[in-house]
């Protein structure tokens, strides 16, 4: 009779495996949302179809906690105040770009090709412009 049991058991029909549950997907990181505004702006708003990531990336980086904050993560091109202080510690500080006349003019273009019209300026993108006009995307990723 053992010998029976076992012959049953054998040709038993085995189980399907259960389907794997899978994770629910990441939700993105704070960064990875602004991130995806910044890619967008560069493409609807200046008309970049394919950014430099890692300059945008160390674009980002140069503006630290301050994309968190909601007064200080667009720059107001209007304001003499502020573009003075992007031209002092970004410029100057972080590109090493001392010549007034190269920083206006790098401020300038990148007001001019963002749109004057944007009243929101993101400063990741502001400051991605500025180092490209300056060609010091190197120094800023460096």
């Amino acid at each position: 009779m053992a010998k029976a049991t076992k012959a049953k058991k054998a040709a038993a029909p085995k189980k399907a495996a259960a389907p794997k549950a899978t994770k629910p997907a990441k939700a993105p990181s704070p960064k990875e949302v602004l991130m995806e505004k910044y890619t967008t702006d560069l493409k609807e708003k200046v008309g970049e179809t394919r950014s430099d990531m890692a300059l945008l990336e160390a674009a980002v980086k140069a503006c630290g906690p301050t994309i968190y904050k909601a007064d200080s993560a667009t720059v107001a091109a209007s304001d003499k105040e502020e573009l003075g202080r992007i031209k002092k510690g970004f410029i100057a500080k972080k590109l090493g770009v001392t010549d007034e006349a190269k920083a206006d003019a790098a401020i300038a273009d990148a007001v001019a090709k963002y749109g004057k019209s944007v009243r929101a300026k993101h400063r990741p993108v502001m400051y991605y412009l500025i180092a490209k006009a300056l060609k010091k995307g190197s120094v800023l990723k460096g």
